[in-house]
């Protein structure tokens, strides 16, 4: 798969993204990763919430090459694309992060109470992790953003 063939499916629409729209990513993402410190929510919302600052992360990714998701199931479009942006070098991480997706998606519609304290633990640690390297390839390769 690559990025023109998503685009050519209608999961990729093209984007122009600003300086602006990148910043408050990052600031959803800073917020995301310590609202999921939280210790009086539950499991369940803490990895939801650690969840979503590594999805406004790659979603960064995608708005740098000038894609957004579209459609339905733009969590696992996104996540597809930075694979495919990323390369090699990404894939067991980001392959983590989708099966992340799967296991919110259960807590958020089908199940309380699936989730451990070391799958929270290790989450907000990805999290962190992957929102530096990103932060530095932004600044490295779009500047201007």
């Amino acid at each position: 798969m690559t990025l023109k063939q998503l685009l050519a499916q209608g999961r990729l629409k093209k984007h122009k993204t600003s300086r602006g729209e990148i910043t408050a990513l990052f600031k959803i993402i800073k917020r995301d990763i310590s609202d999921a410190n939280i210790k009086i929510l539950s499991l369940d919302r803490r990895f939801s919430t650690a969840y979503n600052a590594v999805l406004q992360t790659a979603t960064i990714i995608l708005y740098c090459k000038g894609y957004r998701p579209s459609g339905w199931g733009h969590h696992y479009t996104v996540f597809q694309s930075i694979k495919i942006i990323l390369g090699k070098d990404y894939e067991e991480l980001v392959d983590y992060f989708d099966s992340c997706r799967i296991k919110r998606n259960i807590v958020d519609y089908d199940i309380a109470g699936k989730i451990s304290e070391k799958e929270v633990k290790e989450l907000i640690y990805e999290a962190k992790r992957f929102y530096k390297k990103i932060k530095n390839w932004v600044e490295k390769n779009y500047p201007s953003l």
